[in-house]
């Protein structure tokens, strides 16, 4: 573990990083970050880490009174699912195609992409837990974002027929097998476009609560809110509410990817693993914990940290690193932006690299941005975070659908 500590006129910041691999901007932005004045203690920094808007991705802090909407991320309570079946890898031989073919029409993706009708599982979500109060029609932030009842009426809608569906860029659903060659299916998804569109709505009244107050910040994208006030609790209602839509949508994937496996071999599952990536909780009164690509690794908690397409997905359990406030890595962390690997990466290559696997392959040059060369080894994150986690089991991805 490194320690950065810095000083500026907007204070005094104290990082403590886990990365080895670790660009110089991605380390700028931490330090920037760890400056802002609602942190309490400093900015601890995954080996995943890699630039993003507000505080990279791939770190944990802690805040006082006070929650900054972009320490989140727009893709409110994003994560991953993992369940153990009781297939062996034989089992599914000659199958995989069938498979893949059975998962994408059970599972929508894309963005922008929607079920053909709402769901089951999302009525009863939405029954359960009505619409966030953010697009209320009634709601302060409604009004400010000018919405009126048929807008309203149209993202409540779309949150409902987008539930249970992958989204794009790094969400995934696969296939994979553990090295007893015991069958493991996995999901990565967040809040869809609700959770951005919430999320963009409170960044921008948080950096409007900033200005108001005369709030000084490195950058406006550091914008806060702060406890006992209108936007504060807004954020929290939405951000809570996201999470929930987030964690129960990919139980509802989980469920349609096992139906797709058991529709060709009848399968039996033996053990579920969901955790979120992006989200905060009050940890004390008046605390909170922010993870933003980053999971829960407290003492015995199981964790999934998946690799690129066609590397490995580790099995993880906590081992409470006070330091890195009970954090690990959420997977294996960007090395190339999205347009510099569209333009630098070989096609060819990516398609040799994902040899022997079942996959998209017809979509590769889509796809690019989100080659194995585009990530960090996995390898070097689980190495670097040694002192975070214990490796339970590595799973070998067999069959890979991607969101396009």
């Amino acid at each position: 573990m490194d320690c950065f500590e810095t000083e500026n006129e907007f204070g005094h910041g104290v990082v403590k990083s886990w990365a080895s691999l670790l660009d110089d901007n991605c380390r700028e932005q931490a330090e920037r970050i760890s400056r802002v004045p609602i942190l309490d203690g400093h900015l601890a920094l995954m080996p995943d880490a890699h630039f993003g808007f507000g505080p990279p991705v791939g770190s944990a802090l802690l805040t006082r009174d006070a929650v900054m909407p972009y320490a989140v991320g727009v893709d409110i309570g994003c994560g991953m699912i993992a369940v153990k079946t009781n297939l062996d890898r034989g089992s599914l031989a000659g199958y995989e195609g069938r498979i893949l073919g059975r998962i994408r029409e059970a599972i929508p993706s894309g963005v922008g992409t929607s079920h053909k009708s709402v769901p089951g599982r999302a009525e009863d979500f939405m029954q359960e837990n009505g619409a966030p109060p953010g697009i209320q029609p009634d709601s302060r932030l409604t009004n400010k974002r000018g919405l009126m009842a048929a807008q309203y009426r149209s993202i409540f809608d779309t949150a409902s027929i987008q539930f249970g569906t992958l989204g794009a860029g790094n969400h995934f659903a696969e296939v994979s097998a553990d090295p007893d060659g015991q069958v493991w299916c996995i999901v990565h998804s967040g809040s869809r476009g609700i959770g951005n569109q919430l999320a963009t709505a409170h960044v921008n009244e948080a950096k409007q609560f900033c200005a108001e107050n005369g709030i000084a910040l490195e950058s406006p994208d550091f914008a806060y809110v702060v406890a006992g006030t209108r936007q504060f609790r807004d954020y929290i209602a939405d951000m809570l509410w996201c999470q929930r839509y987030a964690y129960e949508q990919r139980e509802a994937m989980m469920n349609a990817l096992l139906e797709a496996v058991d529709e060709e071999v009848p399968c039996v599952e033996c053990e579920r693993i969901n955790c979120h990536h992006n989200y905060a909780e009050e940890i004390l009164s008046g605390l909170w914990l922010t993870r933003k690509g980053a999971i829960d690794a407290s003492v015995g908690t199981m964790g999934i940290i998946p690799g690129s397409m066609g590397a490995a997905t580790y099995i993880v359990r906590g081992k409470g690193n006070a330091e890195a406030y009970n954090t690990s890595p959420h997977g294996a962390g960007r090395l190339l932006g999205r347009g510099v690997a569209k333009r630098t990466l070989d096609v060819e290559a990516f398609r040799a690299q994902m040899t022997g696997k079942t996959w998209l392959d017809r979509d590769a040059e889509t796809l690019l941005d989100e080659a194995p060369d585009a990530y960090k080894p996995i390898e070097t994150v689980i190495a670097d975070s040694a002192d975070l986690i214990e490796p339970v089991t590595v799973l070998s991805q067999f069959i890979n659908y991607k969101g396009l």
